[in-house]
């Protein structure tokens, strides 16, 4: 039973505004959800490679503010691409955002973990400050005064930030953006479930990143409120969630994880980790819609992924 709320909703959204109805991940605007973001992506990503690419980075999506890539700048990293379906953060905003997670890094804060964030992932099994990673001879350096008010005096020039650190693209079209082959590092955190054309994101992932470059990526296949459970939004035909999705262009896209793994694999992509999430369907084959009923049973069965992978 498709609850009538959801097609009276997804309707009225024809009568609005296409960009009343963007995805606004507003959580992205405090310092601490960003920070925790920002560090267990840091903690996985040196369990996988050993490495700690705080160079040239990349983040796609990073809503109502830069703050994750903000937390990278601060420690230590040397340049930020923040790419984005529409404006959503502000100078002002990530001003703030920035003087707490220098507070937050000078203090050597524990990393925010699932009591304050329960549905940020991937977990860790330390939540305490990465020492071994962010030791006291790289952080004296990241810390250093100069450099952090050089950084906060060139992204309060911008509006909301283009600057010899930090370039901020919203909307982004296209991989020549960014010089090909000069990133160290791409991550994006719920995003890639929100995008239109997965095909070019990854193609632009591919192009971005230099020879050995890594990315990681928390993705959520659930329904996203479309649906009673969280696999329902694979239940519906295509007029029904044409209908669901009305004229929000980044709800979900219902892309399974074999298409992600098919199109890293296919664009010349290492994997190196994967923190699966699993959970139960709630559907049988039978209520799938007909394009989701030969999928398989990992595919059905996982609710979100953290993945990290390396370019060839």
């Amino acid at each position: 039973m498709i609850p009538a709320r959801l097609i009276i909703y997804g309707l009225m959204t024809f009568l609005r505004p296409p960009s009343r109805y963007y995805y606004r991940p507003l959580e992205t605007a405090s310092a601490r959800y960003c920070y925790s973001v920002f560090m267990r992506h840091l903690v996985k990503l040196h369990a996988a490679t050993g490495r700690v690419p705080l160079g040239r980075i990349a983040e796609l999506g990073p809503g109502g503010s830069l703050g994750t890539g903000l937390a990278a700048m601060i420690a230590g990293a040397r340049q930020y691409f923040a790419l984005d379906a529409e404006v959503h953060s502000n100078r002002d905003g990530n001003l703030r955002v920035f003087d707490e997670l220098v507070e937050l890094f000078r203090a050597r804060a524990d990393v925010p973990g699932p009591g304050e964030f329960p549905e940020v992932k991937p977990a860790l099994a330390d939540y305490a400050f990465p020492r071994s990673i962010l030791d006291d001879a790289r952080m004296e350096t990241a810390l250093e005064p100069s450099r952090l008010e050089r950084l906060r005096c060139d992204l309060a020039a911008a509006a909301p930030a283009d600057s010899a650190f930090v370039t901020y693209v919203a909307p982004w079209r296209g991989s020549s953006l960014i010089r090909h082959e000069t990133i160290d590092w791409i991550f994006s955190q719920a995003v890639l479930e929100h995008v239109a054309d997965l095909t070019a994101v990854y193609r632009a992932f591919a192009a971005w990143l230099a020879p050995n470059g890594v990315m990681s990526h928390q993705i959520d296949f659930r329904s996203h409120g479309t649906a009673p459970s969280w696999d329902g939004h694979r239940g519906y035909g295509g007029l029904t969630w044409r209908a669901i999705r009305g004229a929000r262009p980044y709800l979900i896209n219902r892309e399974p994880l074999s298409t992600h793994r098919k199109l890293a694999r296919e664009l010349g992509f290492d994997l190196l980790a994967a923190d699966v999430v699993a959970a139960p369907p709630e559907l049988t084959r039978a209520q799938l819609a007909r394009r989701f009923r030969a999928l398989a049973d990992e595919d059905l069965r996982t609710a979100g992924i953290f993945v990290i992978y390396r370019k060839r």
